[in-house]
Protein backbone atom coordinates (compact mmCIF):
# COMPACT_ATOMS: atom_id res chain seq x y z
CA UNK A 1 0.00 0.00 0.00
CA UNK A 2 3.03 2.80 0.52
CA UNK A 3 3.92 1.95 -2.81
CA UNK A 4 0.61 2.66 -4.55
CA UNK A 5 0.29 5.72 -2.31
CA UNK A 6 3.55 6.92 -4.01
CA UNK A 7 2.22 6.70 -7.49
CA UNK A 8 -0.90 8.47 -6.15
CA UNK A 9 1.16 11.37 -5.66
CA UNK A 10 2.04 11.75 -9.28
CA UNK A 11 -1.67 12.23 -10.10
CA UNK A 12 -1.67 14.99 -7.67
CA UNK A 13 -2.90 18.42 -9.13
CA UNK A 14 -3.68 16.44 -11.86
CA UNK A 15 -6.85 14.47 -12.01
CA UNK A 16 -9.58 16.69 -10.72
CA UNK A 17 -12.68 16.45 -10.25
CA UNK A 18 -11.37 12.49 -9.78
CA UNK A 19 -8.95 11.58 -7.02
CA UNK A 20 -5.64 10.39 -7.43
CA UNK A 21 -5.47 7.73 -6.66
CA UNK A 22 -2.32 4.98 -6.62
CA UNK A 23 -2.39 0.83 -7.72
CA UNK A 24 -0.41 -1.91 -7.39
CA UNK A 25 -1.11 -5.47 -8.68
CA UNK A 26 1.19 -8.45 -6.86
CA UNK A 27 1.44 -11.70 -7.72
CA UNK A 28 3.66 -14.21 -6.07
CA UNK A 29 5.91 -11.69 -4.36
CA UNK A 30 6.60 -9.77 -7.69
CA UNK A 31 5.08 -5.99 -8.71
CA UNK A 32 3.31 -6.83 -12.38
CA UNK A 33 0.95 -4.00 -12.51
CA UNK A 34 1.38 -0.44 -11.47
CA UNK A 35 -1.33 2.43 -12.19
CA UNK A 36 -2.17 6.20 -11.13
CA UNK A 37 -5.12 8.02 -12.15
CA UNK A 38 -4.08 9.96 -15.31
CA UNK A 39 -4.18 13.67 -15.78
CA UNK A 40 -8.33 14.89 -16.00
CA UNK A 41 -9.33 11.48 -14.44
CA UNK A 42 -8.87 8.77 -16.97
CA UNK A 43 -7.63 6.16 -16.99
CA UNK A 44 -8.27 5.32 -13.51
CA UNK A 45 -5.20 4.03 -11.49
CA UNK A 46 -6.79 0.60 -11.47
CA UNK A 47 -7.65 0.19 -15.00
CA UNK A 48 -3.74 1.58 -15.98
CA UNK A 49 -2.52 -1.52 -13.44
CA UNK A 50 -4.54 -4.10 -14.92
CA UNK A 51 -3.67 -3.14 -18.34
CA UNK A 52 -0.09 -3.51 -17.41
CA UNK A 53 -0.47 -6.86 -15.45
CA UNK A 54 -2.66 -8.36 -18.52
CA UNK A 55 -3.05 -12.21 -18.58
CA UNK A 56 -1.04 -12.30 -15.12
CA UNK A 57 -3.43 -10.55 -13.25
CA UNK A 58 -5.53 -13.67 -12.81
CA UNK A 59 -4.92 -15.28 -9.13
CA UNK A 60 -3.09 -11.91 -8.15
CA UNK A 61 -4.03 -9.94 -5.17
CA UNK A 62 -4.72 -5.45 -5.80
CA UNK A 63 -3.91 -2.57 -3.47
CA UNK A 64 -5.65 0.25 -4.37
CA UNK A 65 -5.79 3.71 -2.41
CA UNK A 66 -9.77 4.07 -2.65
CA UNK A 67 -12.23 1.52 -3.00
CA UNK A 68 -12.44 0.23 -6.90
CA UNK A 69 -15.66 2.36 -8.43
CA UNK A 70 -18.89 1.18 -9.15
CA UNK A 71 -20.44 3.64 -11.11
CA UNK A 72 -20.23 2.99 -15.16
CA UNK A 73 -19.00 6.53 -17.13
CA UNK A 74 -19.07 7.42 -21.10
CA UNK A 75 -15.46 7.48 -20.03
CA UNK A 76 -14.87 4.28 -19.05
CA UNK A 77 -15.56 1.23 -17.11
CA UNK A 78 -15.76 1.14 -13.48
CA UNK A 79 -12.97 -0.73 -11.94
CA UNK A 80 -14.68 -3.18 -9.84
CA UNK A 81 -16.38 -4.95 -13.12
CA UNK A 82 -12.82 -4.84 -14.50
CA UNK A 83 -11.13 -6.23 -11.55
CA UNK A 84 -13.88 -8.95 -11.70
CA UNK A 85 -13.16 -9.60 -15.31
CA UNK A 86 -9.29 -9.36 -14.57
CA UNK A 87 -9.58 -12.76 -11.83
CA UNK A 88 -8.05 -10.32 -9.65
CA UNK A 89 -7.79 -12.89 -6.13
CA UNK A 90 -7.97 -10.56 -3.42
CA UNK A 91 -8.40 -6.74 -3.19
CA UNK A 92 -6.58 -4.24 -0.60
CA UNK A 93 -8.30 -1.04 0.01
CA UNK A 94 -6.70 2.09 2.25
CA UNK A 95 -10.11 4.31 1.72
CA UNK A 96 -13.69 3.87 1.21
CA UNK A 97 -15.29 5.92 -1.65
CA UNK A 98 -17.19 8.96 -0.23
CA UNK A 99 -18.52 9.06 -3.84
CA UNK A 100 -22.11 8.06 -3.60
CA UNK A 101 -22.39 6.29 -7.11
CA UNK A 102 -19.53 3.77 -5.38
CA UNK A 103 -19.40 4.08 -1.36
CA UNK A 104 -19.61 0.53 -0.37
CA UNK A 105 -20.98 -0.51 -3.66
CA UNK A 106 -17.69 -1.23 -4.95
CA UNK A 107 -16.24 -3.01 -2.19
CA UNK A 108 -19.35 -5.35 -2.76
CA UNK A 109 -19.86 -6.00 -5.85
CA UNK A 110 -16.10 -7.53 -5.48
CA UNK A 111 -17.58 -9.59 -2.61
CA UNK A 112 -20.11 -10.71 -4.27
CA UNK A 113 -17.94 -12.37 -7.15
CA UNK A 114 -15.90 -14.07 -4.52
CA UNK A 115 -12.86 -11.61 -4.44
CA UNK A 116 -11.44 -11.47 -1.24
CA UNK A 117 -11.73 -7.93 0.51
CA UNK A 118 -9.27 -5.90 2.91
CA UNK A 119 -10.21 -2.11 3.67
CA UNK A 120 -8.44 0.48 5.83
CA UNK A 121 -4.93 -0.45 5.32
CA UNK A 122 -3.40 2.49 5.96
CA UNK A 123 -6.25 4.92 5.96
CA UNK A 124 -4.80 8.03 7.47
CA UNK A 125 -1.46 8.23 4.73
CA UNK A 126 -4.60 8.01 2.09
CA UNK A 127 -6.77 10.70 3.50
CA UNK A 128 -3.21 12.63 2.88
CA UNK A 129 -2.19 11.46 -0.37
CA UNK A 130 -6.34 12.13 -1.44
CA UNK A 131 -6.96 15.13 0.40
CA UNK A 132 -8.09 17.44 -1.91
CA UNK A 133 -11.11 14.77 -3.48
CA UNK A 134 -11.95 13.96 0.04
CA UNK A 135 -12.09 17.70 1.02
CA UNK A 136 -14.09 18.68 -1.46
CA UNK A 137 -16.82 16.02 -1.20
CA UNK A 138 -16.63 16.52 2.37
CA UNK A 139 -16.18 20.29 3.11
CA UNK A 140 -17.50 21.64 -0.53
CA UNK A 141 -14.31 23.32 -0.85
CA UNK A 142 -10.67 22.66 -2.03
CA UNK A 143 -7.74 21.37 -0.01
CA UNK A 144 -6.15 25.02 0.93
CA UNK A 145 -2.01 24.40 1.44
CA UNK A 146 -0.68 27.69 2.86
CA UNK A 147 3.08 28.59 2.69
CA UNK A 148 4.97 30.63 4.49
CA UNK A 149 8.83 31.42 4.03
CA UNK A 150 9.76 33.44 7.02
CA UNK A 151 13.15 34.31 9.18
CA UNK A 152 13.57 33.15 12.59
CA UNK A 153 11.34 36.48 14.07
CA UNK A 154 8.48 35.64 11.64
CA UNK A 155 8.98 38.09 9.05
CA UNK A 156 8.49 37.69 5.37
CA UNK A 157 9.93 41.22 4.60
CA UNK A 158 12.44 44.05 5.39
CA UNK A 159 10.19 46.77 6.58
CA UNK A 160 11.29 48.05 2.98
CA UNK A 161 9.81 45.93 0.94
CA UNK A 162 12.48 43.52 0.21
CA UNK A 163 12.04 39.78 0.43
CA UNK A 164 14.78 38.07 -1.65
CA UNK A 165 15.92 35.79 -0.36
CA UNK A 166 14.75 34.94 2.43
CA UNK A 167 15.16 31.09 2.11
CA UNK A 168 17.96 29.23 -0.14
CA UNK A 169 17.85 27.23 -3.23
CA UNK A 170 16.80 23.81 -1.61
CA UNK A 171 13.66 25.41 -0.13
CA UNK A 172 12.80 27.45 -2.85
CA UNK A 173 13.27 24.46 -4.95
CA UNK A 174 10.72 21.96 -2.57
CA UNK A 175 8.59 25.39 -2.89
CA UNK A 176 8.35 24.75 -6.81
CA UNK A 177 7.73 20.98 -6.35
CA UNK A 178 4.40 21.68 -4.15
CA UNK A 179 3.63 24.47 -7.03
CA UNK A 180 3.53 21.61 -9.52
CA UNK A 181 1.25 19.48 -7.09
CA UNK A 182 -1.77 21.96 -6.82
CA UNK A 183 -4.45 22.48 -9.55
CA UNK A 184 -4.40 26.90 -8.62
CA UNK A 185 -2.31 29.29 -6.33
CA UNK A 186 -3.25 32.32 -4.86
CA UNK A 187 -2.17 35.70 -3.81
CA UNK A 188 -3.18 39.12 -2.49
CA UNK A 189 -3.52 42.21 -4.39
CA UNK A 190 -0.84 43.70 -2.35
CA UNK A 191 1.81 40.99 -3.07
CA UNK A 192 0.88 40.85 -6.74
CA UNK A 193 1.76 44.81 -6.98
CA UNK A 194 4.99 44.89 -4.64
CA UNK A 195 6.44 41.59 -6.07
CA UNK A 196 4.63 40.88 -9.57
CA UNK A 197 5.05 37.13 -8.73
CA UNK A 198 4.99 34.61 -12.00
CA UNK A 199 4.03 31.51 -9.81
CA UNK A 200 5.24 29.43 -12.23
CA UNK A 201 7.50 26.06 -11.73
CA UNK A 202 10.42 26.15 -12.36
CA UNK A 203 12.23 22.72 -12.08
CA UNK A 204 13.35 20.81 -15.09
CA UNK A 205 10.65 18.53 -16.57
CA UNK A 206 7.69 20.41 -14.36
CA UNK A 207 7.52 23.33 -16.23
CA UNK A 208 3.89 22.08 -17.75
CA UNK A 209 2.67 21.44 -14.52
CA UNK A 210 2.92 25.09 -13.68
CA UNK A 211 -0.69 26.12 -11.63
CA UNK A 212 -3.31 28.64 -12.49
CA UNK A 213 -2.84 31.50 -10.95
CA UNK A 214 -5.71 33.16 -9.02
CA UNK A 215 -5.62 36.89 -7.27
CA UNK A 216 -7.71 37.67 -4.23
CA UNK A 217 -9.28 40.82 -5.45
CA UNK A 218 -12.46 43.25 -5.40
CA UNK A 219 -11.36 44.47 -8.78
CA UNK A 220 -10.90 42.57 -12.44
CA UNK A 221 -7.62 40.47 -12.52
CA UNK A 222 -4.91 41.20 -15.18
CA UNK A 223 -4.54 39.00 -18.52
CA UNK A 224 -3.76 35.39 -16.96
CA UNK A 225 -4.89 35.45 -13.72
CA UNK A 226 -8.34 34.70 -12.51
CA UNK A 227 -10.07 36.90 -9.64
CA UNK A 228 -11.27 35.14 -6.46
CA UNK A 229 -13.13 38.19 -4.22
CA UNK A 230 -12.31 36.25 -1.08
CA UNK A 231 -11.74 33.19 0.72
CA UNK A 232 -15.51 32.21 0.31
CA UNK A 233 -15.38 32.17 -3.14
CA UNK A 234 -12.99 29.60 -3.31
CA UNK A 235 -15.90 27.10 -3.14
CA UNK A 236 -16.66 28.21 -6.42
CA UNK A 237 -13.80 27.77 -8.35
CA UNK A 238 -14.04 24.66 -10.65
CA UNK A 239 -11.44 21.93 -11.28
CA UNK A 240 -9.34 22.72 -8.50
CA UNK A 241 -9.23 20.21 -5.33
CA UNK A 242 -5.40 21.66 -4.12
CA UNK A 243 -5.03 25.42 -3.51
CA UNK A 244 -2.24 26.92 -2.61
CA UNK A 245 -1.63 30.17 -1.03
CA UNK A 246 1.72 32.12 -1.25
CA UNK A 247 0.76 35.67 0.18
CA UNK A 248 0.80 37.97 1.65
CA UNK A 249 -0.09 38.41 4.72
CA UNK A 250 -3.44 39.62 5.12
CA UNK A 251 -4.37 37.27 2.52
CA UNK A 252 -2.68 34.62 5.03
CA UNK A 253 -5.02 35.78 7.78
CA UNK A 254 -7.86 36.07 5.96
CA UNK A 255 -7.65 32.31 5.02
CA UNK A 256 -6.93 31.88 8.53
CA UNK A 257 -9.41 33.72 9.97
CA UNK A 258 -12.01 31.94 8.03
CA UNK A 259 -10.67 28.47 8.97
CA UNK A 260 -10.19 27.86 5.73
CA UNK A 261 -6.32 26.61 5.91
CA UNK A 262 -5.64 22.85 5.99
CA UNK A 263 -2.24 21.94 5.92
CA UNK A 264 0.53 24.34 6.30
CA UNK A 265 4.10 24.65 5.01
CA UNK A 266 6.44 26.64 7.39
CA UNK A 267 10.11 27.29 5.62
CA UNK A 268 12.23 28.87 8.39
CA UNK A 269 15.43 30.12 7.52
CA UNK A 270 18.07 31.14 10.20
CA UNK A 271 18.20 34.73 10.08
CA UNK A 272 16.44 37.16 11.84
CA UNK A 273 14.90 40.45 9.68
CA UNK A 274 13.22 42.32 12.52
CA UNK A 275 10.51 43.42 9.14
CA UNK A 276 7.36 42.39 8.21
CA UNK A 277 5.47 39.86 9.76
CA UNK A 278 4.29 36.71 7.91
CA UNK A 279 0.08 36.35 9.10
CA UNK A 280 -1.55 39.64 10.11
CA UNK A 281 -4.23 40.23 12.72
CA UNK A 282 -6.17 36.82 13.46
CA UNK A 283 -8.13 39.26 16.03
CA UNK A 284 -7.77 36.49 18.80
CA UNK A 285 -8.59 38.24 22.05
CA UNK A 286 -6.87 36.28 24.74
CA UNK A 287 -4.17 33.06 23.52
CA UNK A 288 -6.15 30.27 24.43
CA UNK A 289 -7.89 29.49 21.25
CA UNK A 290 -4.67 29.42 19.40
CA UNK A 291 -3.55 26.13 21.53
CA UNK A 292 -4.30 22.37 20.03
CA UNK A 293 -5.26 23.42 16.45
CA UNK A 294 -2.41 22.66 14.77
CA UNK A 295 -0.16 18.29 14.66
CA UNK A 296 3.27 19.03 13.51
CA UNK A 297 3.26 15.76 10.57
CA UNK A 298 6.51 16.59 9.42
CA UNK A 299 9.67 18.24 9.75
CA UNK A 300 13.16 18.46 8.09
CA UNK A 301 16.34 20.07 6.87
CA UNK A 302 16.32 22.24 3.38
CA UNK A 303 19.91 23.23 3.10
CA UNK A 304 20.40 25.78 5.84
CA UNK A 305 16.58 26.26 6.27
CA UNK A 306 14.41 23.57 7.78
CA UNK A 307 11.03 22.94 7.19
CA UNK A 308 7.98 22.56 9.13
CA UNK A 309 4.97 20.81 7.84
CA UNK A 310 1.38 21.23 10.02
CA UNK A 311 -2.34 20.14 9.38
CA UNK A 312 -5.31 21.52 11.08
CA UNK A 313 -6.06 19.85 13.63
CA UNK A 314 -9.98 18.80 12.62
CA UNK A 315 -12.59 16.54 14.91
Amino acid sequence: MAAALVLAARGRGLSAPNPNVGCVIVRQGRVIGRGWTQPGGRPHAEAMALDQAGAAAAGATLYTTLEPCAHRSARGPACSDLLVAAGIARVVTALRDPDPRTDGEGHARIAAAGIAVTNDVMPDEARRAMAGFLTRRAAGRPHVTLKLATSLDGCIALHSGASKWITGPAARAHGHLERARHEAILVGRATYDADAPRLDVRLAGLEGRSPRRLLMTRMDAPEGWEAVRGPAAIREIEGVDHLLVEGGAQTAAAFLRDDLVDRLLLYRAPILLGGRQAVGDLFLNIVDPAHGRWRLIDQRPLGSDRLEVYERARS
